[in-house]
């Protein structure tokens, strides 16, 4: 049964108290799903619709703390906690569950997953011996099951390649280094380029989506987070082509009045600009 709602004067008390913490988050987004009086937009929303928000609000968050963009984390959080609040408020609807059961239940995963922490087991662990522990843990919840079960369907593609390879390598189903996986690398790069002409289109995005998998297994080799790494090289890449354009611009043009000979002059300038600048940090 959803939970009571809040007679008018009281839910406009709560809502416009500065002060109102998490009730007033729920209570805001209470009333934006209100069937007389709330927001058309969100009520026409359902769990499907709001999940590829949920996920680029994680990502937002992501790609502020890769730039130490520390002012604009704070935002970034209260719209990813936000969407917490907004599945919520469905599934309080749906009668499934609420607010409080998602909080009940994280404390209480959080509390029986530290042992070492809120009970009686030591806390003289390694990292890496509680990362075993925690998995350990999981595996235990989880209960029987397959080995590749409860790696979610919604994660972005490269992070969830490196999770099924993890779970995949529990069991000894991995390569014993990084050389075996290189040669991989090599392996299926010659494989699509050799075929392409002779592939269908279906097979070459096969093809591809296997050397993806093979570079998610490098990166895991290497404990190299794929995800962050390739945030990292697109916004390397954005900085140095603003930096091409900006050039380009000071001269009266724009890069479609350039040619590759002259831009590609550019970006070798940029990328010397970027290693000076890195450089000066490092001596700092």
């Amino acid at each position: 049964m959803p939970s009571p709602k809040l007679n008018r004067s009281e839910s406009d008390r709560l809502i416009h108290d500065a002060d109102g913490g998490l009730p007033r988050l729920k209570e805001i987004m209470a009333r934006l799903r209100d069937p007389q009086d709330g927001c058309p937009w969100d009520l026409e929303q359902d769990f499907a619709s709001i999940a590829p928000y949920t996920i680029e609000e994680a990502h937002e968050v992501a790609d502020a703390i890769e730039r130490k963009a520390w002012a604009e984390l704070k935002g970034e959080l209260g719209d990813l906690l936000f969407q917490s609040v907004y599945h919520a408020q469905m599934a309080d609807e749906a009668g499934l569950f609420d607010l409080d059961d998602v909080i009940r239940a994280i404390s209480d995963k959080m509390v029986a997953r530290h042992p070492h922490v809120f009970g009686d087991e030591s806390n003289a662990k390694s990292v890496e011996q509680q990362t075993r522990d925690w998995e350990a843990h999981k595996a235990r919840e989880r209960g029987p099951a397959r080995v590749l079960d409860g790696v979610a369907l919604g994660l972005p593609a490269l992070t969830r390649a490196v999770k099924l390879q993890k779970r995949a390598a529990r069991v000894g189903f991995d390569w014993p280094s990084t050389d075996e996986v290189v040669a991989k690398i090599a392996e299926e790069a010659a494989e699509l380029v050799e075929a392409r002409e002779t592939l269908t289109e279906a097979e070459v995005v096969e093809e591809f989506g296997d050397l993806l998998f093979v570079i998610a297994n490098l990166a895991r080799h290497l404990k190299v987070d794929p995800e962050a790494a390739l945030r990292s090289a697109n916004a390397k890449f954005t900085r140095r082509f603003e930096k091409i354009e900006n050039w380009l611009a000071e001269a009266g043009k724009t890069p479609n009045q350039s040619n590759l000979e002259e831009m590609d002059g550019l970006w070798n300038r940029a990328k010397a600009e970027d290693k000076d600048a890195q450089g000066r940090t490092a001596a700092k």
